[in-house]
This record gives structure tokens, sequence and C-alpha cells, in this order.
């Protein structure tokens, strides 16, 4: 996902940058109100097809112009989510922040699980809320893996693969944005619906056995000190509903005739014999199976600085 970071502070920018990056996301840095509008305008460097923004952090004390009025020109160009991160702590400004078009208001100093939660929280209902991507995203594709959400059925290659209700839920949650970390606080709580930290075991046990059933060991990476991530396939790219090619009709080079190489004869390659490493046999996964042993400590996440 990639965020939008207003922040005319360099040195707090850096550190957060540094959190944001680490669980996945893709920070572009604005210094001031201007840099900040102009990140959502198409420039001349072949950059209009990027991703868009999925949320934006804005700092309210920017140099040039107020952060007040930068959300509002914001709001009236896209519906990304807002964030807006300041001091001022006063109800009066919380309410004329979150009036002007600000999906959450979260005051300095804070702590960045909380931060990390509140972009999710955004984020998702930002998600949820577009009813045309949320049918489109009935199914999610990642190389091999197919994931039907409405029927929460799971298959590898073509082949169902029997899940129970808890790892199905963990599955589509990982799967929500591939590449994006979770942190195991945020699993627990949306899968066992609770904060109760003895979970944590339990959430390292359905990873192993997920990763087993799969056969697929490197799908859920381990990203320590902080939770889990999806990642697709090498080659592979997450894609979600029916393929578009799907249903474009026959190939028009398919009526084309046969291909004037294919009398040429069999390839002199083909009689070489098979090739020397095809014999070796597939070679174990490493970790297939096995218990997850990373155990990643939460509060190892405070590197964003309190006063940020």
């Amino acid at each position: 996902m990639r965020l939008l970071l207003v922040e005319d502070d360099n040195h707090v920018a850096a550190a957060l940058s540094a959190v944001l990056t680490r669980h996945g996301f893709q920070v572009v840095h604005a210094r001031n109100g201007e840099e900040a509008l102009q990140a959502f305008l198409p420039d001349d460097r072949g950059l209009q097809g990027q991703e868009p923004f999925g949320v934006v952090l804005l700092d309210l004390g920017l140099p040039d112009q107020d952060g007040y009025e930068v959300c509002g020109k914001i709001r009236k160009r896209t519906g990304t989510p807002v964030i807006m991160v300041t001091a001022r702590a006063d109800v009066r400004s919380r309410i004329h922040g979150l009036n002007l078009g600000a999906d959450d208001y979260v005051t300095k100093p804070y702590d960045t699980g909380e931060l990390l939660a509140r972009i999710h929280a955004v984020s998702r209902r930002n998600t949820t809320g577009d009813a045309p991507a949320a049918a489109s995203a009935a199914t999610v594709r990642l190389g091999p893996v197919d994931i039907e959400l409405p029927t929460r059925r799971v298959s590898v290659d073509g082949t169902a693969v029997q899940l129970t209700r808890k790892e199905f839920d963990l599955l589509a949650l990982l799967a929500q944005r591939p590449g994006v970390v979770f942190r195991r606080e945020q699993i627990i709580s949306e899968v066992w619906r609770t904060s109760w930290e003895g979970t944590g075991r339990t959430l390292e046990v359905h990873v192993a056995s997920l990763r087993s059933k799969l056969r697929m060991p490197a799908l859920i990476e381990t990203v320590r000190g902080v939770g889990y991530r999806l990642v697709a396939p090498n080659g592979a790219q997450a894609s979600a509903g029916p393929d578009p090619q799907a249903s474009a009709g026959p190939d028009p080079q398919a009526s084309a005739g046969p291909d004037p190489q294919a009398s040429a004869g069999p390839d002199p390659q083909a009689s070489a014999g098979p090739d020397p490493q095809a014999s070796a046999g597939p070679g174990a996964p490493d970790g297939a199976g096995r218990p997850d042993t990373g155990r990643p400590d939460a509060p190892g996440d405070a590197g964003a600085p309190r006063n940020a």
C-alpha cells in the first residue's frame, strides 16, 4: 500500500518512514502542503499508472499553509482516507479536523502500534465501503493459490485444500493486502476477537498449519518483532476477480494457421536426453509443516519517537 506522509520535520519523517516501511508500506514523503497536493497529480515522468495512495498521514503544522486547508483541498480531489497527526489535542481542533473531511485524528505523542492500527482501520473501511471493488475481489489469486471469499474455498493449482474456519479467516485477512505486514495484535483481534496474549502460540500453530496444507512455506513470511505478511510467489502478482482475458474470445493469432517453424523437424536439443537436474527430485521446502518458532516481540515496534 502506498502511503503519503505529509511532515515538515525531516527527522520525524525519517523515523516514522522507517517504521512504516518495515510494515510493508511504500512511503512517499511530502515536506509541505504544496508537495502533498502535487503528489495527487499525474506528472510527466510516466507515473500516471502508479497505485493510488491508500492513506494520507497529515501533520497540521506545515510551513507554507495550514494543515486544515490542505485536508480540505485533498478531500476535494480524492476520497483517500486522511489521518491528521498533530499536537493540537483540544476538542475543538479535533472536531474541526473531522468536519473538514479527516477520517481520523491522532494527537502527539502517540504510540506506533496505535497509529498502525488506525491506518489499517481507515483503509479497511475505505475498501469495504466500495461496493464494486468488494464485488470484484470475490476471488483473490496469488499465483497458484485461489481464495474464494464468498464460498470460503481455497485451491492450489486447481486442487481444493481443506482449511479450518480460523485457518481460512487468517489467510483471508493476510490476503487483503499482500506485502503489508499485519501485527500479531491486529491478527489476534480480528481473527480470534480477543486481546489475550496467550493466543500468540495459537497463531503460530495456525500459520505453520497453513504453510503445510498449502505446501508453500514461503507464502506466509514471518517479520520478526512485528507479525506476518503474505508474499506472492515469484513471478506472480495478486489479482482479484476473474481474469479479464478469459472472456476476451479466442486469440486472434489462433486462426492464423500452423506455425511455419512447426514443420522444421524435431528440435535438435529434444534428443539430448533428460535434463540432468530434472532427476534430482523435488527439494523438500525448508520449514514445511513445522511450527513457526519465530515469536516476534510486539514492543519492538516502538521505534518511532514519542514526540513525532
